[in-house]
């Protein structure tokens, strides 16, 4: 490579063609140009004799330099000149790129792989080996060190994405430990460690790099946007810290809290001083609604570490409390309110009312201090309450066994046990157990925390199961029961210090905690193991989970830190009891697996630290291969004046000439027209075959929509002769449906109403022959075979109520939907077991085609991919090969789509062909 102060050749010895000018100069100077053509008519042949124009007999000068000037400039591009080339690589041997691509390089991401693209191909320019060493572990938990063919890492890089989680230089270290020096090493970095022992590991790596030659340090921690993280569960204010690597200049940053369908809820202004590190944020809004925050973003988002997901344990529920909160003024001490009011009220909103008052407003928990026999309309209340959803927890106490109704988990003895009475115990006991199958499984229990009296369980069989906290004599101390929906709960003795000193333990704060979880939307942390269902990339998108990632237990979730095995995201239970409530998910953050966020300085590094802020390299070759060609032009043109031709040709020449200049201008006119004015959805659709899926207002829903139809797509151009366009996302309000031939409609129990505008649209798209494909994706909710519908399906119900549908029957064996293209008997997707419904139309409509299929087996998750064609969601049970029936049945309802009956009408073929026979 040589290198000219800004301009450098790639390759020098195409330059030597240059000594071969003075030839080509000679050469053409020494060829006179072909003889003029003169028009020789007889009768002006006297006219034409005083003639004095010559040939001349050389080449022009001037058409000389015009031709030299094509020859050099083809030599020069060739040679690749290049405008602010990369310096040469310093010292020997192969090039070592060591690339840090955890969630932090994500802000800086493209600038990144212009870096590796240039120091790689400078190495090729220089005819080195390139190796490549990424510090964040892969999917599978491995770093490695690759030797990669230069070319193919350049094909590759464009597909590289930073992984969601930190680096880990340690394995780094390890993966060089078999390196032989001497290599050239670039480390391209984030110059950030996300903990103490990561800049230890930092320093090891450095000094590893260096001990094996020269060696380069890229990064600048400056340009790092700020950490957010996660605001702490335990306190009433949702108070966000956010953290830079280096003391800075005043600054603010806003904060954008996120619902769970995607809409922005509140605005906060995240404040940094001047010379601090730490930021901070409060959102002040009502417990309603800031108990809808699904997420916190920092603005702008850079990458997974300005994400903050939340859980039910940032939840603030709302308890009410049987009572008067006057009653507590004179003697709070004395009061069961006082010391439950102070236990929630850390992590939940209280109110204190009749139940009357409490049972008419919205909440989650509805606790009675000791009370006796209710009467019957409360008691009503309360039942229905409990039936709905709600969680009812009485504490036992001197009225309670006086006398009780019978809105109790479990049948009791009257009267109480007290100590020194008739079923006294010589000491007061602890609570010493708790039940592993109940909502306290977990909990430690207090031996400071004990009871001197109590009421007493009647025993039974199902005594047992119904206890979820016993004393140290086995005797129940709470016992429950679910109650249609929800919960009631039963503490068998007092909420104040008059029976027990277990309010004044911080067990007592725990059991209230763990009875919340079981609210109405406060799923908390399940039992049993948890699987990702939903995962963050290295920018902080949400993504469907890719299958094959392992499920964690729910104990060790509390502790789990996000990386490979685990990545940040919400975790959903493994498996849930068809007879209970869909529990919430879990949010692991990627703020787990960095405490910290410190800035490496130069010195620990052992070199200094370059910024990104090189100059970008230009390549000239393609531009003088372009005047090269104009030039040539010229010269024809020139030539073709020379030989006399120009005369003879120009009428032609310039007709030709203005008819190309018309048809450029008209193309370059339809390609501006094309720039500013893209075609139109219906266009394009019109154009193209596009299979179309419905916006729910679900961004998660239409993603995965989308990447089923993706999906299928792929399958129908690789299985017949459809080839089919990127899907298209229509709005039922102002789209128009009559040019997509098929149309995914999935229903989330969120779907909107549908206005009177919308149903007749879609009556006309059915009636014109559409076609619809209805799925419910609520088949996994259900057990196989189940006759109740799902959530999905009676969303459906409502929204599809007013359209004029003919009735539906389940799919029988002989329709043509059973054998479009495939011979199918039944239709799953990503679940299976539950029927699949077309409608029943008429001949004389629609040639008897079916316009509407309705299901529930979520097709769009067994379809969906990735960018790189692997499946996103797991299918169960079948696994693959009922993932390949999903397809089969996607590409049948598409083929039905396209060609109606045509199945169907070939069973006159033998009658045709013996017609025509005769």
């Amino acid at each position: 490579m040589l290198s000219l102060g800004v301009i450098a050749f790639a390759h020098v010895w195409v330059l030597l063609a240059l000594l071969a000018l003075p030839v080509i100069w000679l050469l053409l100077r020494a060829t006179p140009p072909s003889p003029k053509q003169q028009s020789f008519p007889a009768l002006r042949l006297l006219l034409r004799l005083d003639n004095e124009e010559e040939t001349p007999a050389r080449t022009p000068w001037w058409l000389l330099l015009l031709r030299l000037a094509v020859a050099l400039l083809i030599v020069l591009a060739i040679a690749n000149p290049i405008i602010n080339p990369t310096a040469e690589l310093n010292g020997n041997g192969p090039l070592l790129l060591v690339v840090d691509d955890g969630f932090v390089t994500a802000a800086d991401w493209p600038a990144r792989k212009e870096q590796i693209k240039r120091f790689a191909t400078q190495a090729q320019r220089e005819g080195r080996e390139v190796m490549v060493l990424r510090t964040a572990p892969d999917p599978q938990g491995n770093v490695r060190l690759e030797s990669l063919p230069v070319d193919r890492l350049l094909e590759e890089i464009d597909g590289w994405m930073p992984q969601p989680w930190a680096v880990d230089r340690a394995a780094a270290v390890t993966a060089l430990a078999d390196l032989k020096a001497p290599v050239t090493s670039v480390w391209i970095g984030d110059a950030i460690a996300t903990s103490r022992a990561s800049e230890k590991d930092a320093a090891n790596l450095a000094h590893r790099i260096s001990a094996l030659g020269p060696a380069r340090f890229l990064g600048d921690s400056a340009a790092m946007p700020p950490l957010l993280y996660p605001p702490d569960s335990s306190s009433s204010d949702l108070k966000v810290v956010a953290k830079r690597p280096l003391p800075g200049p005043a600054d603010e940053r806003q904060i954008r809290a996120i619902g769970p369908d995607g809409e922005v809820l509140a605005h906060a202004a995240l404040h940094f001083a001047e010379g601090d590190k730490l930021g901070s944020a409060i959102f002040d809004l009502p417990v309603d609604l800031k108990n809808r925050i699904a997420q916190l973003e920092l603005q702008p988002r850079l990458n997974a570490g300005g994400v903050v997901l939340l859980d039910e344990r940032w939840r603030r529920r709302t308890v009410g409390i049987v009572g008067n909160a006057n009653d507590t003024a004179d003697q709070p001490l004395l009061s069961e309110d006082y010391f439950l009011e102070r236990a929630f009220k850390p992590f939940a909103a209280v109110r204190t009312a009749s139940i009357e008052e409490l049972t008419s407003a919205p909440l989650s928990l509805i606790v009675l201090p000791d009370t006796g026999q209710l009467a019957d309309e409360p008691l009503q209340k309360l039942s229905k309450f409990v039936d709905d959803g709600g969680v009812v927890l009485r504490f036992a106490g001197p009225r309670f066994a006086a006398g009780h109704d019978n809105f109790v988990p479990v049948a009791l003895r009257g009267g109480d046990r007290q100590l020194g009475g008739a079923l006294s115990w010589s000491q007061p006991l602890a609570i010493t157990q708790f039940n592993p199958q109940g909502p306290f499984a977990g909990l430690i229990p207090n031996p400071e925390a004990t009871v001197n009296r109590q009421v007493l369980a009647e025993p039974g069989p199902n005594l047992a199961a119904a206890s979820f906290a016993s004393l140290s004599d086995g005797t129940p101390l709470i016992t429950g029961k679910r109650m249609g929906k929800g919960w009631l709960l039963l503490v068998h003795t007092t909420a104040n210090t008059s029976w027990t000193s277990l309010p004044l333990s911080g067990l007592f704060v725990d059991i209230l905690r763990r009875t919340l979880v079981l609210a109405p939307g406060a799923g908390g942390m399940p039992t049993g193991s948890l699987h990702p269902s939903a995962v963050l990339d290295g920018f902080g998108n949400l993504r469907p989970s890719p299958a094959g990632l392992a499920p964690i237990s729910s104990a060790d979730f509390p502790k789990a830190i996000a990386g490979p095995q685990h990545p940040p995201g919400l975790y959903a239970p493994t498996s849930v009891d068809a007879s209970e409530d869909q529990i919430a998910r879990s949010a692991l953050n990627v703020q787990t697996g960095a405490v910290d966020y410190i800035a490496l300085q130069p010195e620990l590094l052992g070199g200094p630290l370059e910024t990104f802020s090189l100059p970008s390299e230009f390549g000239l070759g393609p531009w003088l291969l372009l005047l090269a060609f104009l030039l040539g032009l010229a010269d024809m043109v020139i030539g073709l004046a020379l030989r006399g031709l120009g005369l003879r040709l120009g009428r032609a020449t310039a007709l030709g000439i203005a008819a190309c200049v018309l048809l450029l201008g008209s193309q370059s006119t339809s390609f501006a027209q094309s720039d500013n004015q893209p075609p139109s959805k219906a266009m394009k659709a019109t154009l193209e075959t596009q299979l179309a899926y419905v916006l729910t207002g679900n961004q998660s829903v239409d993603d995965m929509s989308r990447a089923g139809l993706e999906g299928l797509g792929q399958v129908l151009g690789m299985r017949t002769s459809i080839e089919p366009a990127d899907p298209a996302a229509i709005d039922l309000a102002t789209d128009d449906l009559a040019v997509y031939p098929f149309i995914y409609w999935p229903m989330p129990p969120s779907f909107p109403d549908l206005n009177d505008a919308e149903r007749q649209r879609i009556e006309a798209y059915l009636r014109q022959g559409g076609m619809i494909l209805f799925d419910t994706q609520d088949a996994g909710d259900l057990l196989p075979g189940q006759n109740g519908g799902g959530p999905g399906e009676q969303r459906l119900a409502q929204v599809l109520r007013g359209l004029d549908i003919p009735p539906l029957m389940q799919v029988p064996p002989d329709h043509v939907l059973t054998r479009s293209f495939y011979l199918l008997q039944d239709f799953p997707g990503r679940w299976t077991g539950q029927p699949v419904w077309v409608d029943q139309v008429p001949t004389s409509l629609n040639d008897g085609v079916s316009s509407v299929i309705i299901g529930a087996n979520d097709w769009a998750g067994a379809w969906a991919v990735d960018e790189f064609g692997n499946s996103l969601l797991p299918v169960v049970p079948g696994g693959e090969e009922q993932r390949e029936m999903a397809r089969r049945f996607g590409v049948n309802a598409v083929m039905y789509a396209l060609t109606g009956n045509y199945k169907t009408d070939q069973v006159h073929v033998p009658a045709l062909l013996e017609r025509l026979g005769q």
